[in-house]
């Protein structure tokens, strides 16, 4: 088949950092931190990633209380009417999980590549 293009695989680890039985960063978590630090607002980042406000507030509520210090912080209003910023704790966190992220992909860089070698060119198509 010409022109045809071959799938293409991933394998993505995930990370979930727990504080008895919550999650306090997740990808989710990470995801929504990067859309506030981008945008400057909880109920931006949350139409940003297809979440609603409320599932954004929870979200970041969570993980100011699984820390000891508050990882996104309100910014007071003005003509804009205010909006979210992160810490200096939750920036720090934040490139301390994707750095985490980073390590679990090159130490499973090799098993992956066994996989790969594994799977059909065409999935869902018999062989």
């Amino acid at each position: 088949m010409a022109g045809s293009k071959q799938p293409k695989f991933t394998c993505r680890p995930r990370i979930r950092v727990k504080a008895g039985k919550d999650i306090a960063l997740g990808p989710g978590k990470i995801d929504l931190l990067e859309a506030i630090e981008r945008v400057g607002s909880i109920s931006a980042g949350a139409r940003e990633l297809g979440l609603s406000y409320r599932r954004a507030w929870d979200l970041v509520d969570t993980m100011n209380h699984c820390f000891k210090h508050p990882l996104v912080a309100r910014v007071k209003g003005g003509r804009g009417g205010g909006g979210a910023q992160l810490t200096a704790e939750g920036r720090h966190l934040l490139d301390l999980y994707r750095t985490m992220e980073t390590k679990a992909f090159k130490a499973i860089d090799p098993e992956w590549k066994t996989i790969q070698k594994s799977l059909k060119k065409n999935p869902g198509k018999p062989a």
